[in-house]
């Protein structure tokens, strides 16, 4: 789920021209938006969650950018494709570290049910996102060369 959520916030950085251009910030406040409404958090809620979210959003990012540096080049015997192999499982594995750290962060400050329907609503924004742009709108993704 959240890894869902990196990916899209690493393809936020390279949006695509489309009929419509990509709008991080835009993105950015809708997703903000269903989590307030399907968490059903307070104003005094959501000002103590955003911050403490958006710290986990950063770490996350740039471990998936090193997961993602793996993958552009296989290596070229065995020892390298093991080794690309463990890294990548101890990057992952970081990532689950940091979710469980911040989830009990937020425990501090939310309720569990709350910190729940946080992550229904983000996985339940990512996967309709995903479908959107399936669909052709407005989308994120590699920059067109010129």
């Amino acid at each position: 789920m959240l890894l869902a959520a990196c990916w899209l916030c690493t393809m936020i950085g390279s949006a695509q021209e489309a009929p419509k251009k990509f709008s991080p910030e835009q993105f950015d406040q809708e997703l903000r938006q269903c989590i307030i409404k399907e968490a059903c958090l307070t104003t005094e809620e959501a000002e103590k969650f955003f911050p403490v979210y958006k710290e986990m959003q950063q770490q996350q990012r740039q471990l998936f950018m090193r997961q993602r540096q793996l993958g552009t080049k296989k290596p070229n015997d065995e020892n390298g494709c093991k080794k690309a192999i463990q890294e990548r499982d101890d990057i992952e594995m970081e990532q689950k570290r940091i979710q469980q750290t911040y989830h009990n962060k937020f425990f501090d400050f939310l309720p569990a049910s709350k910190v729940y329907d946080i992550l229904q609503a983000e996985e339940r924004f990512h996967r309709n996102k995903l479908r959107q742009w399936g669909r052709g709108g407005n989308r994120p993704g590699p920059k067109k060369n010129k």
